[in-house]
């Protein structure tokens, strides 16, 4: 019996592509695991109704972490119109599964390091390590919006708004809500695993990204109660600010950041132009962290129009590989995964064309299975 079970989730387009790539490495690096292949994505939203239909819910209920590829979402009516003919007539409402999966299973920790490994062309520049913590359940990923607004909810609405706001004289189908909501114990955790993080890892500085000057009642929250975890970690300074600011300085000095902790929406934003920073998103690994569960993946998307072409770059999607042998306690085989993958950027013999090469999605990871 192994002494891992994975679930297999390659979703959609290239997600496919890329785990096939990620295959290779793991068998090389000898992981005592089963994986166990899951079903998730566009094709099963399409066939019946549900892209994470309930038996790979229950397969992740059985598993010590995932893997997985990627998926394809489309907005409300386009989702409803490729719906099988049987199904259309249903109200039936497409959420994102990886969404899903990270309420359903309250993976609250998105942990996304960005580190600029040398001798790759796409650098922003040399030594960029950056890592992000982004929470991942609330704010405005917590899926309570309305197309068109119920009439209860007008009702509050013209009550509590300023009579001048846009909205007020217009009808309910002209205008969509969509709520944030951010939570004293939803906050606390997250900015806490950001300082967990560092002092474990001798980072000297945590930076609270927000727009608490404007959104005063949820990001105030945010930055209220990361002041209080602060004061838990006096060794590790503390800085805050606000997410347009952010975009700025970070651009212009990448090495003033250290540890990143940002509600979700902040944290999806800044941790892309960190990842552009190292290379863009075919170096950029992310891990879905729960109590009980872990789900890795690579943080772009499905990328139809290359589906079954091994042309992308599988660093991203091997990289969360390596978060996840960190997640396992496998950490030798982690840094030795992250070593490989090193030597493979700095020499640069095999590039895809993300880097100005021809290689195939599979030569990448041949190469790197060939350092192990």
């Amino acid at each position: 019996m192994a002494k891992y079970k994975i679930a297999w989730l390659p979703g959609d387009g290239v997600g496919v592509d890329v785990l096939d790539a990620t295959k290779i490495v793991l068998e090389k690096i000898k992981l005592d695991a089963e994986y166990i292949h899951g079903d998730i994505g566009w094709e099963f939203w399409c066939k019946e109704g549900d892209a994470l239909p309930e038996r790979t819910v229950e397969l992740l209920k059985n598993v010590n972490a995932a893997l997985f590829g990627a998926i394809t979402s489309k907005p409300i009516k386009a989702a409803q119109a490729e719906l099988v003919p049987e199904l259309q007539s249903k109200n039936l409402v497409y959420r994102s599964p990886i969404v899903r999966m990270r309420q359903m299973f309250d993976l609250y920790n998105c942990l996304r390091p960005c580190k600029g490994y040398p001798g790759n062309p796409l650098n922003f520049k040399e030594g960029i390590d950056l890592v992000v913590f982004r929470e991942n359940t609330e704010d405005l990923y917590a899926g309570v919006e309305f197309p068109t607004p119920p009439a209860e909810l007008i009702d509050l609405l013209t009550k509590i708004s300023k009579p001048f706001a846009p909205f007020a004289k217009l009808s309910p189908d002209q205008y969509a809500i969509s709520t944030k909501i951010n939570t004293k114990a939803g906050s606390e955790r997250i900015v806490r695993a950001g300082y967990e993080f560092a002092k474990k890892n001798g980072r000297k500085k945590v930076t609270i990204v927000h727009k608490a000057n404007v959104v005063r009642a949820t990001d105030g929250l945010f930055l209220e109660v990361a002041k209080e975890v602060a004061k838990d970690y006096p060794g590790i300074q503390f800085d805050e600010a606000n997410i347009d600011a952010m975009t700025m300085w970070l651009l212009k000095n990448p090495f003033n950041y250290d540890v990143l902790v940002a509600p979700n929406l902040y944290g999806d934003i800044i941790s892309d132009l960190c990842a552009q920073m190292v290379g863009g998103l075919g170096f950029a690994c992310s891990g879905n962290i729960g109590k009980q569960l872990a789900v890795f993946e690579p943080t772009h998307g499905s990328a139809p129009k290359y589906a079954g072409q091994y042309k992308v770059n599988p660093i991203a999607t091997i990289l969360a590989a390596k978060m996840m042998l960190d997640w396992l306690g496998e950490t030798d085989k982690g840094a030795a995964l992250e070593k490989a993958v090193a030597m493979v950027i700095k020499e640069g013999k095999v590039r895809t064309y993300d880097m100005g090469g021809n290689s195939s999605t599979l030569d990448m990871a041949k190469a790197v299975a060939d350092k192990l």
